[in-house]
């Protein structure tokens, strides 16, 4: 199976302008915070604040606390750094910023689902990843019953990702680990780095997925799982184009987070 972001993703049913207009601050103004703002506002919504490495004083600006929601796309250094700054300023947050997790989520959750704050985060907001996630979790579930398969993910990046593996990779990865009895951990695999220099392995005990890595050029993003047996072969992969998908998605979270609380997800936003 192949699912892939064509470049005009904005074309299915969300594409419409809201009824309601947010006000939206942006934290991070990349390549990514750029692509939101244009569609943010082709949807109807008003940018009131944009926050960047040289303006971090503008957290406290009334202009930043005026907004409903900021949509924030950093790196994973700054983003727990960022988000008690957006709760400071009473603001909620929607962030596809990765790599803070395992330092900061036990603290985060607790912030939104005792402490009043709003957080919607994912690894990955693309419609389509939202979907390749459901099937990965299927799949996962089908194939619990044939113990000939072994399992194994690749995951491959543009050059300037910091992460590895991918933080969809580790999402996709925890999503396995729940359907399927055998394997009890990931673990990262192999790494091709940017110059061509491999490093790591795939050799694992037999309850760990190994999750492989390759950074090259500008990709925006391709995701496979491969179940392997020595009769055949099943691999599911989803391959980006572009990041339109990613930064519809992250909008379509933050019209979804304005009206809601807590801890929240793209389970929440697409329930399939």
């Amino acid at each position: 199976m192949h699912v892939s972001n064509d470049k005009n993703e904005t074309d299915f049913k969300y594409n419409k302008p809201n009824e309601i207009e947010m006000k939206i601050a942006l934290i991070g103004y990349g390549k990514m915070g750029k692509m939101i703002e244009q569609i943010a506002l082709q949807r109807g919504h008003e940018i009131v604040s944009i926050i960047d490495i040289n303006n971090q004083e503008d957290f406290a600006s009334d202009a930043f606390k005026s907004a409903d929601v900021a949509i924030e796309f950093t790196n994973p250094m700054v983003a727990y750094d960022n988000y008690m700054k957006a709760f400071a300023a009473g603001v909620k947050v929607v962030s596809g910023s990765t790599g803070w997790l395992e330092e900061h989520g036990d603290e985060v959750r607790n912030l939104c689902t005792e402490g009043g704050k709003t957080l919607f985060w994912s690894s990955n907001f693309s419609l389509g990843v939202a979907v390749f996630s459901a099937v990965n979790k299927y799949l996962a579930k089908l194939m619990n019953r044939f113990d000939e398969y072994d399992v194994s993910m690749s995951e491959t990046h543009h050059i300037h990702k910091l992460d590895a593996p991918s933080g969809t990779a580790i999402t996709l990865a925890e999503g396995i680990l729940e359907n399927l009895d055998r394997k009890e951990r990931w673990v990262p695999g192999t790494l091709l780095a940017a110059d061509g220099t491999l490093s790591g392995t795939t050799e694992c005990a037999a309850d760990e997925l190994p999750v492989s890595s390759i950074r090259e050029g500008e990709v925006p993003g391709i995701h496979s799982i491969r179940y392997d047996s020595e009769a055949d072969s099943i691999t599911i992969t989803h391959d980006a184009k572009s990041r339109r998908g990613f930064a519809l998605g992250a909008v379509l979270a933050a019209e979804y987070t304005a009206t809601h609380e807590g801890m929240l997800g793209m389970s929440d936003l697409f329930n399939f």
